[in-house]
């Protein structure tokens, strides 16, 4: 059973983060915002001007109380040791803020709205470094790279996942995940069920704590696994987790340097799964094939779909919770010794998860 965060919020919870020291902070709709110890005591809770959903919400590496906080077009920074009005704010985002990233420097800011853009803000500067604008839909999910403070990747409801240095303004490299669903089809010589229904529109995006591996979650329930090498990634492992669209994907980092991945659907089930062993390298694969198209070149994963066929039937879920809600957020974290799950869903409570002994 969950345990229960209550008494922060009167709105649906939308997002969450938890600090270096344990504070966690969560964001609701109608400008909703809350911090709490790590015990799950309710520290305060601040309405934010303007109202706009609490959607991206995340704490500075390098300084554990300062917060940022995307609601609506709007970029606010606050300082949990006096939580009172923004210390800052920026508007620099034409519309809605989906999601933000901050780079493990704590100097840039990256913020992905609906109009498909990514606004890099040099925090130092305080001012627009970047604009970033590939996408041709809904920019929904964006994270800079650990160990790459350059570098992030982003993803879409174009079904586009890319992979960005701040000294560009196109991207590096584009995989479209409709034509990697086709070419999974193709080898596997079978039409996945529901394809036609459920397109890969992509919902979400982590990035490993090593920073070459990340993850996306796409509305065909598929989770898919990407290896980065230098200006281009490929598809390292596709599975199916979740019965309906995967909301939410989030790495918890282990002492062996192997990461476990947390996701959540909107089936209301989040699982927890073991792709160390398949995401460590076996041998150095051939790289894919590429065409080149309007000066920019876009990835052929023939060859890394033929690696999926072979890894992604030894995938399962090292532990499954019916949470039985759709989920909006997930943070993994250790409170109070404890290795935990966090989770955001339509109510206006926290749920708590222990994984134990993962």
């Amino acid at each position: 059973m969950a345990a229960q965060w209550s008494c922060g919020h009167t709105n649906s919870v939308l997002s969450l983060a938890v600090s270096t020291d344990k504070v966690v902070a969560s964001g609701a709709e109608a400008g909703e915002l809350a911090i709490w110890n790590y015990q799950g005591l309710h520290l305060d809770t601040l309405h934010l001007d303007g109202g706009g959903d609490v959607t991206g919400i995340t704490f500075s590496p390098v300084c554990s109380t300062r917060l940022y906080v995307s609601h609506g077009e709007t970029l606010s920074v606050l300082d949990t040791r006096s939580f009172k009005d923004p210390v800052e704010n920026f508007s620099v985002n034409k519309e809605e803020i989906n999601c933000i990233s901050v780079n493990e420097t704590g100097n840039l800011l990256a913020a992905a709205d609906d109009s498909g853009a990514i606004k890099v803000l040099d925090l130092e500067n305080k001012k627009v470094c970047r604009t970033l604008q590939r996408h041709t839909n809904i920019c929904s999910a964006v994270s800079f790279r650990p160990h790459r403070p350059q570098s992030l990747v982003s993803c879409g409801l174009d079904m586009q996942v890319m992979l960005w240095n701040m000294h560009k303004t196109r991207p590096l490299w584009i995989t479209n995940l409709q034509q990697l669903a086709e070419e999974e089809n193709d080898v596997n010589h079978h039409k996945s069920p529901g394809q036609l229904f459920n397109p890969p529109l992509a919902h979400s995006v982590a990035v490993a704590p090593c920073g070459n591996i990340f993850s996306c979650g796409a509305e065909d329930g598929k989770i898919r696994i990407f290896r980065v090498t230098g200006s281009r990634f490929e598809s390292d492992l596709c599975f199916k987790g979740h019965t309906q669209g995967v909301s939410q994907v989030s790495f918890i980092d282990q002492n062996d340097g192997l990461p476990w991945l947390i996701s959540a659907g909107n089936d209301g089930k989040v699982c927890l799964w073991d792709i160390g062993k398949e995401t460590a390298p076996q041998q150095k694969p051939q790289p894919p094939k590429h065409v080149r198209k309007n000066g920019h070149v876009h990835s052929k994963t023939k060859n890394a779909v033929h690696q999926t066929k072979d890894t992604s039937s030894r995938v399962t879920a090292r532990l499954s919770i019916e949470h039985g809600e759709k989920v909006n957020w997930i943070v993994g974290a250790e409170l109070q010794g404890s290795q935990v799950v966090l989770i955001a869903d339509p109510s206006i409570t926290i749920s708590v998860y222990q994984l134990g002994e993962i």
